[in-house]
């Protein structure tokens, strides 16, 4: 029902299952240093995905040992112009990737001694402050980490608008659209486009300079990164050479419009993959290209060495890049997906290789993760494994895990809270020892505990896959952490967030208010001609109005979240339908204060017969409930 959680891919790495195209070439055991494999291989595999996803377009970047062994466009910048995608001038949004700049940045000053990674990042902050909602003081490190305990807020123009003059200046934009903190530092990750615009702006306010610029000075013009840039729109002199995006709908492709990034530090680079070749192969030589260096070789391996992870077991996050894979060979890389573009980076440091691919179509999400996989598959494949055995007495601690889960990048406190339903997954007992992972939107796959609280999949196929589950402070079981996805962590929802439960009392409410129906239509019937006295009259009026009012509330929701356009228009900005919802959802509130007030004075003075009054206290008791629910989900007022 609730399709907007579709809007939420914003710029956040995930990883996928092994690919199918691995079977359309013989799989390595070494190295790329074949170019003519290598062309092939890629050329196999992305082609296969343009058809199928469908993308129009793509850009490949490989670098091994210093050098760009492999760079290739496939498909269309632009359909109409007929104009292909060329590696070394194709300009592509490369989404969170970007972030990799603004960590690179950060160490830079912090090898100066500018800045202090375990400094309070207030220390740094002259214009607004971050409060104290916690004793501890939220670092650079946890920034970096994306354990800065912030809540995800996404939508209503956080992240896209739709004019380059809607663009707020980034210090006014982090004060004005400041999150809430829900939790500690350093606990838990939560992937936080705020988290790495903040560390952007703290690079202005130490290097004295717009971060843009900051960038091009420190990292683009040493690595002769010309064709790359954060404007927003492209300047001229690029702007011919960027690729169109598209969404594919009814056997058509269709461009659409430029995306311009709010929080653009985090997401809002354009660049081709030869550009990114380049910065691959600084960081895989250590900060050193050609001869300059954007990073003292000691700094530059202390940002690629693990800074935090959730469990033992789970891949972790090092000074800005994810680790996609921990040995064997260690991966880390990062991803960055907008609407309409989606990127992967990986860099694989004791092979000295790197590989970059971007697409360019809203459906090629899972095309860029798979590429990638298929790529690790196809060069570093593993090796078979049993089917794995479940540890003995699993079957007695199963309902432990049970429940449903939320991801901890999720908005709490405004009306986004709604739109994490989407996001959840159910965790439920199987057959032979197993644990069903269900997501709400569909698809669901066995799990076998393999050891304490870590879990593999139960079909033994090869798979860098995993599960493992954290405990609470109480020692009761809350978390889940996803092995591929450092920054994927699952909570636990309290009682009062309940999918089963939330649905079963909506149903009761809106049980009870279609029973108010009966009211007017009693009134039609009744054979006396007496009146009803005027305080019973506007006791049903109050509790018969609140409970149309609510009815057509939840339609109104109901058709917001199923409608597309509606679902997009969401990242841009809150509509002027969702203000009228929640404007006659406070009045309802209102209407059923007053009648609870009026259920009193109905068994005080005893209106209408017994029966009639326990069915008056059942509503007013729905209403009261409705108007819990709205609270709870954060829909009682405007909370944007």
């Amino acid at each position: 029902m609730f399709t907007l959680g579709l809007i939420l891919i914003f710029l956040t790495f995930s990883a996928a299952s092994a690919s199918p195209l691995n079977s359309a070439v013989a799989s390595n055991t070494s190295d790329p240093t074949n170019s003519t494999e290598l062309e092939a291989f890629m050329d196999g595999a992305v082609n296969s995905h343009l058809k199928a996803d469908p993308v129009p377009g793509a850009t490949v970047a490989v670098v091994k040992d210093g050098q760009i062994i492999f760079s290739k466009g496939y498909g269309y910048a632009d359909i109409d112009k007929r104009q292909p995608v060329v590696g070394n001038q194709t300009l592509f949004r490369v989404g969170s990737v970007s972030k990799l700049f603004v960590w690179t940045a950060v160490m830079q000053l912090a090898e100066q001694g500018k800045l202090d990674l375990d400094a309070d990042v207030n220390t740094y902050l002259k214009d607004f402050q971050i409060p104290a909602t916690y004793s501890r003081p939220i670092t650079l490190k946890n920034l970096m980490s994306h354990t800065s305990g912030f809540e995800d807020l996404a939508i209503s123009g956080r992240f896209f608008v739709h004019n380059s003059t809607d663009i707020m200046p980034l210090g006014e934009y982090l004060e004005k659209g400041m999150p809430a903190r829900v939790r500690p530092p350093g606990e838990l990750t939560a992937y936080s486009n705020y988290g790495s615009a903040l560390a952007a702006y703290i690079v202005e306010q130490v290097s004295g300079m717009p971060f843009d610029r900051y960038v091009e000075e420190n990292i683009l013009l040493p690595l002769d990164m010309n064709n790359t840039t954060f404007d927003q729109p492209l300047p001229a002199i690029l702007a011919s050479n960027m690729s169109n995006g598209y969404v594919y709908s009814n056997n058509a492709y269709t461009a659409k419009p430029f995306e311009y990034v709010q929080v653009w530090p985090a997401g809002s680079m354009s660049s081709t993959s030869e550009d990114m070749a380049k910065f691959m192969i600084a960081h895989l030589q250590n900060g050193r290209y050609g001869d300059k260096r954007i990073l003292q070789e000691a700094t530059a391996q202390q940002m690629h060495s693990r800074l935090f992870t959730n469990a033992p077991g789970v891949n972790g996050v090092t000074y800005g890049f994810l680790e996609i894979n921990p040995e064997n060979p260690r991966v880390i890389g990062h991803g960055g997906d907008t609407i309409l573009f989606h990127t992967r980076l990986a860099l694989i440091p004791e092979s000295q290789l790197g590989l970059f691919v971007s697409l360019n179509g809203e459906d090629g999400e899972s095309a860029a993760n798979e590429l990638l996989q298929a790529f690790l598959d196809h060069y570093y494949p593993m090796s078979p494994t049993p089917v794995p055995e479940p540890i003995p007495g699993f079957e007695k601690n199963v309902s432990l895990f049970a429940g449903n889960y939320r991801p901890t990048r999720s908005a709490y406190t405004n009306f986004e809270k709604l739109t994490s339903i989407s996001q959840r997954i159910r965790i439920s007992p199987g057959p032979n020892s197993t644990l069903i992972i269900s997501q709400l939107t569909g698809g669901s796959k066995e799990w076998v505990e393999v050891k304490q609280l870590t879990f593999s999949p139960a079909d033994g196929l090869p798979s860098r896959e995993g599960l493992v589950f954290g405990k609470d402070s109480q020692g009761h079981i809350k978390y889940l952490f996803i092995k591929l996805d450092p920054t994927a962590t699952y909570e636990k929802v309290p009682w009062h967030d309940d999918l089963s439960i939330n649905l079963f009392l909506l149903g009761s409410c809106i049980l009870l208010f279609l029973s108010t129906l009966i009211w007017p239509i009693s009134l039609i019937i009744k054979c006396s001609p007496s009146k009803p006295k005027k305080p019973s009259s506007t006791a049903r009026l109050f509790a018969g109005g609140a409970s149309m009012i609510n009815l057509l509330f939840l339609t109104g929701l109901t058709f917001l979240f199923r409608d597309k356009t509606a679902n997009v228009e969401f990242i841009y900005s809150v509509s002027t339908f969702l203000i009228l919802l929640l404007a006659i959802a406070l009045i309802a509130a209102i209407l059923a204060l007053g009648s609870a007030v009026f259920a009193a004075l109905a068994w005080k003075d005893s209106y209408w017969s017994y029966p009639e009054r326990i069915h008056y206290s059942l509503v007013v008791l729905a209403l009261l409930t409705f108007v819990w629910w709205l609270n709870n989900w954060n829909l009682l007022g405007f909370k944007f």
